[in-house]
């Protein structure tokens, strides 16, 4: 019933910027939180960023001074403005947003379909 739709990706220079959107369709209440994750072969899944509906965030220390969270709430949709981009930061980056359907229901975890950010050197 919920998707995550993910756009934005794609080849970059190092030093360039890409900027990745995903939107949230479907009955949704409120979205309380927000992430991007990111993935690389044989390694963990990684939180890069996250950020609340109150517009508080976090970042990983790899993406501080770098990268920058926002959302729109209106359109249910998060960003990731990544600048300064490194060789590093190539991956699939996953949008993730906990999701909840009705007041007072539980919330849950959905995920985008990854988007492939690839950084030459």
């Amino acid at each position: 019933q919920v998707q995550l739709v993910e756009s934005g990706g794609g080849l970059v220079q190092a030093g360039g910027s890409l900027r990745l959107s995903c939107a949230a369709s479907g009955r949704i209440f409120s979205i309380p939180a927000m992430r991007w994750y990111r993935q690389v072969p044989g390694k963990e899944r990684e939180l890069v960023a996250s950020i609340r509906n109150s517009g508080l965030a976090n970042y990983a220390d790899s993406a501080k001074g770098r990268f920058t969270i926002s959302r729109d709430n209106a359109k249910n949709t998060v960003y990731l403005q990544m600048n300064s981009l490194k060789p590093e930061d190539t991956a699939v980056y996953y949008c993730n947003a906990e999701v909840q359907l009705s007041w007072g229901g539980f919330e849950y975890d959905y995920w985008g379909q990854g988007t492939q950010v690839t950084v030459s050197s």
